[in-house]
């Protein structure tokens, strides 16, 4: 089992990465949540990963924390009908602290509004997830040790507000960067971010 990839990051996309290990590349499935939090292309980084063997594929899946690893393993472990491009899916649409609290709470509705995850889909997740032992204690420590800041929260949102409204995730992510890099050192709302975001993606 591939457990962890150390090595120079050589590309880095909203869906996955490619990162150079001894002279080896490999490329490794992302959620959105881990792509903010990447280093430029060209620095050492360090990805938690999880390896999925299918027929006709091994696919490596990257997390940068451990929190966002240990959800993608119970969705996909625990949760029927979750494979792993659904559990990319609710790690990209909503962060682990907030999947967590509409677990615990039930929110059917707030985890049915990530991309590809309907109702009945929400449903199960909270009715299989839910009272599983010691899972809402695991999420608290770890949340509280790798909950995203407030500028991650809203690069996060900004970016989700674009692509509803039918851009494209990579397009998006790069119009709220841009947006932020013409601001330095300012304060900037997800409003803000999203009104500047469609000027520069218009």
């Amino acid at each position: 089992m591939i457990t962890f990839l150390e090595g120079l990051l050589e590309e880095a996309l909203p869906t996955q990465l490619v990162i150079n290990v001894g002279g080896t590349g490999y490329q490794v499935l992302i959620p959105m949540s881990s792509f903010d939090r990447l280093p430029p292309p060209g620095q050492r980084v360090r990805i938690l990963t999880q390896l999925v063997v299918r027929e006709d594929a091994h696919l490596l899946y990257g997390f940068v924390a451990k929190d966002e690893r240990d959800l993608f393993s119970l969705l996909t472990h625990h949760v029927s009908g979750v494979g792993p491009k659904l559990a990319l899916a609710v790690l990209s649409g909503m962060s682990v602290v907030a999947f967590k609290a509409a677990v615990v709470a039930g929110d059917i509705a707030a985890i049915s509004k990530i991309r590809g995850v309907g109702k009945k889909t929400a449903e199960r997740v909270v009715l299989e997830l839910k009272d599983k032992l010691g899972v809402a204690a695991e999420w608290e420590a770890s949340s509280a040790a790798h909950a995203p800041t407030p500028a991650d929260l809203l690069v996060h949102d900004a970016v989700l507000a674009l692509i509803s409204l039918g851009y494209k995730q990579l397009d998006a992510h790069k119009a709220v960067k841009r947006v932020i890099e013409l601001a330095p050192g300012e304060e900037v709302s997800a409003e803000r971010l999203v009104r500047e975001g469609l000027k520069i993606l218009l």
